[in-house]
């Protein structure tokens, strides 16, 4: 089996590795294959959102220094003061992929096809509730109708991708539409092929290629990978079939090593503010073992994070104290909950948790039956195994079982929509402006991302109240009292926050610096210079 899959590296090494004579092409690892390229799927996929990001735009973009919003499809825009009505001053002569030219029609199109059934965008239609209508006052003009005052409204309405009315008109299969791409971006789509890769290249009537301030999107090619195992892209790193790839703190220590480092490729760490996503345990909160806070609160006592942090974050990484990375201006100054295996028995005890039979395994009278304290973990990867481990070793030394069940992607999300489950384990993406609604608030329990049930009434009314709070300021004061609610009743372990975003590149990479303020920014990447290979 050991030869089977080093042969099986070595054919997809060998594949990846041909190359045109000239060497124009911009090589990247995005991790996995697109569910589909269909317009409308970029907000619920994000694979398919990175592709998205080279080949479509919105109205306004964000700047990687500042956050700030700047120009994009839009040259100018402005806010009613009733903050219900957005006006957007179009770009002349932008044009779509297939040639034709961008006007309104397309932006309201690309809204209206969101609530229209023909267009299957309907996963991504909660994202847009906020907004109304759009309205076209002329060809390059348009107006975002809100249906209420929230905050979000504004950035919904300048972050919407926008696609082209005249492509989507077209009397096409489905089928078409999920392998194909028409945006305005500065690189349009030209290979897709199924398992392998994805090939862009430069559009060169893209809009922004005549600003002189522009400093974006050299390369002539850029191809997307799609390979899930890290070692074999890393191997490509090596030998120049990746140009980028993003590590984790165990390759970054341990296998970026060796004579071939700072010669022919570059291993980068860094710090920026750019959002910090953690992983997560999440308890089932109608488990009649997990409804108790005091069980919760032990079983995170018995997540020993700094041994985690020093055996598999070789140190780059500290505890987190709840749902905000730490760097974030919504953070709240809470100690992070640590290893004590002695208080968490205490807490076992005092919620009523004994081993009447001496099996090592506590146990209960709950509704008039003796309830073994078992509880089952479903994991979807298998990198994360070894933490849970690790996690499943302890709270058996105070007498808690744990199980930990690996599952299938698809099944895994089947499990979560049904609410088949005790315990799960999952990750999160973070944002800069934090809004605990879609995974806090009780009406996220059927619909929102609240698999695990939470419910608090004062939570509920912060996240009700805060929507409508348009100064950042009292909004970040208000918001950091329902994330200390949400830490205080610990319906998650929380594990790490990464500080450091860490990276290896080709020495044939030329940059200005190894990061931006909220992100790496290889977008303003170059080529030293062009190498010449044989096929």
């Amino acid at each position: 089996m050991k030869f089977i899959s080093w042969m099986l590296m070595f054919f997809i090494m060998a594949s990846c590795s041909k190359r045109p004579r000239k060497n124009t092409a911009f090589y990247l690892n995005i991790g996995g294959e697109p569910t589909s390229l269909h317009a409308f799927n970029a907000v619920t996929d994000g694979y398919t959102s990175v592709v998205m990001g080279y080949s479509a735009e919105s109205l306004l973009a964000r700047d990687l220094d500042t956050y700030e919003w700047k120009p994009a499809l839009a040259t100018s825009w402005k806010i009613s003061d009733d903050k219900m009505k957005f006006t957007f001053k179009l770009r002349k002569n932008v044009f779509f992929h297939d040639g034709t030219k961008m006007s309104a029609d397309d932006v309201k199109f690309s809204f209206d096809a969101i609530f229209d059934d023909k267009y299957k965008a309907i996963a991504v239609r909660s994202f847009y509730e906020g907004i109304k209508e759009v309205e076209v006052l002329d060809s390059h003009t348009v107006v975002f109708h809100a249906k209420d005052k929230s905050y979000k409204n504004f950035t919904t309405a300048a972050g919407m991708l926008i696609f082209s009315k005249n492509f989507f008109s077209q009397n096409k299969k489905k089928s078409f539409f999920n392998k194909n791409i028409i945006g305005t971006g500065p690189y349009k789509l030209d290979l897709y092929k199924r398992g392998s890769r994805i090939v862009l290249v430069k559009n060169k009537d893209w809009w922004g290629y005549s600003l002189p301030e522009q400093k974006e999107w050299n390369f002539e090619k850029i191809v997307l990978r799609f390979v899930a195992d890290t070692n074999v892209a890393l191997e490509m790193l090596k030998k120049g079939a990746l140009d980028f790839l993003a590590v984790s703190p165990e390759y970054y220590v341990k296998k970026m090593n060796g004579k071939q480092w700072s010669k022919k490729v570059h291993k980068v760490k860094v710090e920026n503010s750019s959002p910090k996503g953690y992983s997560w345990i999440g308890w089932n909160l109608l488990h009649p073992i997990l409804k108790d806070k005091r069980v919760r609160k032990a079983l995170y006592m018995l997540v020993n994070r700094k041994l985690m942090i020093e055996k598999f974050e070789y140190g780059y990484s500290t505890p987190l104290a709840g749902p905000v990375y730490p760097q974030s201006p919504y953070a709240v100054d809470v100690e992070p909950v640590k290893f004590n295996l002695k208080k968490a028995a205490s807490l076992l005890a005092a919620a009523g948790w004994k081993d009447t039979d001496g099996d090592r395994v506590l146990d209960k009278i709950i509704d008039g039956k003796k309830v073994k304290f078992s509880i089952t973990i479903l994991e979807p990867s298998d990198f994360f195994m070894k933490y849970l481990t690790v996690f499943k070793e302890d709270a058996k030394k105070v007498g808690v079982e744990l199980n930990l069940k690996r599952v299938e992607w698809n099944s895994f999300i089947k499990l979560i929509d049904e609410k088949k489950f005790e315990a799960i384990r999952l990750a999160w993406t973070a944002v800069i402006d934090w809004d605990p609604t879609q995974i806090w608030h009780s009406k996220s329990i059927n619909g929102g991302s609240n698999f695990i049930s939470f419910k608090n009434k004062r939570v509920d009314e912060i996240c009700d109240k805060a929507k409508y709070i348009h100064d950042k300021e009292k909004r970040i004061e208000l918001l950091k009292e329902a994330q200390k609610i949400i830490i205080d009743e610990a319906p998650y372990v929380w594990f790490t926050n990464k500080a450091s975003t860490m990276y290896g590149h080709t020495d044939r990479i030329k940059k200005e610096k190894n990061t931006y303020k909220y992100g790496v920014g290889n977008s303003f990447w170059k080529f030293k210079r062009l190498i010449r290979e044989a096929n």
